[in-house]
């Protein structure tokens, strides 16, 4: 493997292994965590000694999709079942499916705000979480919800399949920020397990340009203000990881022409040529001199941005980006 894409499996998998670490102890039933466990140390033992992504029939790499799908996996497609290959790959089409229905619109306007997003999984399906509610009536609150489910490929997008329901629900019942936050953090604690975690945006904007907004432990939004920029810093930790979170909400207001920019790490990790890494400070740079530009048009600018900067270096993360204006 290349330098950077075993930085990154060694990362994940290491995370992976504290997060089962510190599960395993209360849990009540640990046998299953703990040759999950041996697993994980399985594979991270042949990312340091070279065989990571190998198969261990034919010898030849494993493919991409198939690995980032189930890190802990030591066979190519080729060699499993034809069952198991005919399940993988309805898994895949489903799930993909599935995901692509719960996207909201690309583009809407809402009672003074232009919405806009770019979503592009690494593989067939994303972990990224993006989601748009619209009032139900004229003039009503429209909620926004951005974030990252922990792991990546077919898991990651149930995970988020499972978050988009629980705010769904909950939305309507019209709670408050903090408690929709909170309440939402307890579901996805009860229904998931230890290492299970998500960070997260959730907005609500109304029509006269007020937003109230609560970041549980997601990179920090940007705002900018006739070019000046400022950031929503975290104000809770990412749901799920403890059942009895709470959370705080930060209240701002937007004028005409001012936008609110959400991303997720696998837009500013991004890594060029040198393994250089893209960062926030050139993402709120580059956000602050295109700050005229519509929601699509800023969107674009900031994709051209990243794309010059990565130049042919391979994509490591699932990537999107999501801006919220205000329009007259």
């Amino acid at each position: 493997m290349d330098v950077v894409r075993d930085s990154a499996v060694r990362a994940q998998l290491a995370h992976r292994r504290e997060r089962l670490r510190e599960a395993i102890p209360g849990a009540r039933d640990s046998a299953q965590l703990v040759r999950l466990l041996q697993e994980v140390e399985a594979a991270l033992k042949r990312v340091d000694d070279g065989s990571y992504g190998i198969c261990e029939v034919c010898h030849d790499p494993i493919e991409e999709e198939h690995l980032r799908a189930d890190p802990l996996v030591r066979i190519c497609l080729a060699h499993l079942s034809e069952e198991q290959q005919h399940a993988i790959e309805r898994d895949l089409q489903l799930a993909s499916q599935i995901q692509g229905q719960l996207l909201p619109t690309q583009h809407a306007r809402i009672d003074g705000w232009e919405f806009c997003y770019h979503y592009e999984p690494l593989g067939v399906v994303s972990g990224d979480y993006c989601d748009i509610v619209k009032p139900e009536r004229e003039g009503g609150d429209a909620y926004f919800l951005f974030g990252d489910v922990s792991g990546k490929g077919v898991a990651a997008s149930m995970l988020m399949s499972q978050l988009h329901a629980i705010f769904r629900s909950l939305i309507a019942a019209g709670l408050p920020l903090t408690q929709l936050v909170e309440r939402a953090n307890r579901l996805f604690s009860e229904s998931t397990l230890y290492t299970h975690f998500a960070t997260l945006v959730c907005g609500r904007a109304t029509s006269t340009g007020q937003v109230e907004v609560c970041n549980a432990g997601h990179c920090p939004p940007i705002v900018a203000r006739r070019g000046v920029v400022t950031s929503l810093e975290s104000t809770g930790l990412p749901i799920g990881m403890f059942y009895s979170g709470q959370y705080e909400e930060t209240r701002t207001k937007l004028e005409t022409g001012d936008s609110l920019v959400m991303y997720t790490d696998g837009f500013i990790e991004t890594r060029s040529n040198s393994n250089s890494e893209y960062g926030d400070e050139r993402l709120s740079a580059l956000i602050g001199r295109k700050h005229s530009l519509s929601a699509h048009g800023l969107i674009t600018a900031c994709l051209q941005d990243l794309s010059a900067f990565r130049g042919s270096a391979p994509k490591i993360d699932d990537l999107t980006i999501m801006v919220l204006k205000r329009v007259e």
